[in-house]
């Protein structure tokens, strides 16, 4: 069942039942539609986060259920408030996106709620069943029909996420999907892209040797020569970029990625420094301890069930 019935009979059950049959002698009263509207819109506009229907019916107790509900579906048709679902309660708040109305124009209601659900689920998009979730008590098959429609309409797009491969998630689509959801520069058609890692981590960690090698060659004292080997993730970054090895832009927060992977290999060390009331990383090439073998990067070299291997048995 669509939000928009859900919510025309949670407001029948609220509606005083001596407002509606005159056994108190009061009959809802005819009130211009145009004050209706600007008194839900009101009172909308004091509740941030939205109203439950009960409210309205509190404030209008002599409103009667059509009277109430015609405004309510004329102010979503134009796109002033929105309709939403809060835990178990329906409720109406000031429409966040204005440029909805246009885009959603002729829909049913049920396709409406389902746009608005996929809309506020931003670039990370949202999965079906949540979609059945927040939608109240639509089944799969009017979800996955609403979906298609949508799509048909260039409004919305599927994209699979890295996280679960065979799992889509949906979005608008005019968005560029989160890196959460795509992998970011590291994937490639959802595969991870281990050699080129590997070849940024290889360039990250020579370019500190570089750096190394040149502050120790112009600095006498050791503190200048520390200061010197220095380096941040901008400064990697320009010298890949230059280096043309990407075929994609990377950011400095891409090439802090790798440079902390460098970190965790032993070869460097991230320093912590203020920087205009927050904080930056910067790193620096240090010697290793014991040089790395060929058999270390074996995956039988590192195994911990290694000693269990007998040799000539299948």
């Amino acid at each position: 069942m669509a939000l928009e019935r859900v919510a025309k009979q949670v407001t029948t059950r609220l509606e005083p039942k001596d407002t509606a049959s005159g056994s108190t002698g009061e009959t809802a009263e005819a009130v211009d539609p145009i004050d209706l509207e600007e008194r839900i819109l009101s009172l909308c506009t004091q509740n941030p986060k939205g109203i439950r229907d009960d409210v309205i019916v509190q404030d209008q107790p002599f409103i009667s259920t059509e009277q109430r509900m015609k405004a309510l579906q004329r102010l979503m048709s134009r796109g002033k408030i929105e309709l939403l679902k809060q835990g178990t309660n329906l409720i109406y708040r000031l429409s966040t996106t204005p440029s909805s109305p246009s885009k959603t124009k002729g829909f049913e209601n049920d396709e409406k709620a389902v746009y608005q659900i996929i809309e506020s689920a931003g670039s990370k998009g949202i999965w079906i069943r949540d979609i059945r979730m927040e939608a109240g008590k639509m089944n799969h098959v009017q979800v996955t029909k609403i979906l298609r429609t949508l799509e048909s309409k260039k409004l919305i797009k599927s994209v699979n996420s890295v996280q679960v491969p065979k799992k889509k998630v949906y979005m608008l689509s005019e968005l560029t999907p989160d890196e959460s959801v795509t992998g970011g520069a590291w994937y490639s058609d959802q595969d991870f892209e281990s050699e080129f890692v590997e070849i940024l981590n290889d360039h990250c960690y020579k370019f500190l040797e570089q750096k190394a090698f040149k502050a120790h060659s112009s600095h006498v004292d050791i503190i200048s020569r520390k200061r010197a080997s220095l380096a941040s993730a901008e400064q990697v970054c320009k010298f890949i970029s230059d280096l043309g090895i990407s075929k994609i832009s990377l950011t400095s927060g891409n090439i802090e990625t790798i440079l902390n992977t460098v970190v965790y290999d032993g070869k460097a060390e991230r320093i912590t420094v203020a920087d205009g009331g927050g904080v930056s990383h910067l790193y620096r090439s240090i010697p290793l301890l014991t040089p790395s073998t060929g058999f270390s990067k074996i995956p039988c070299g590192v195994c911990p069930g290694k000693g269990l291997v007998v040799t000539g048995t299948a």
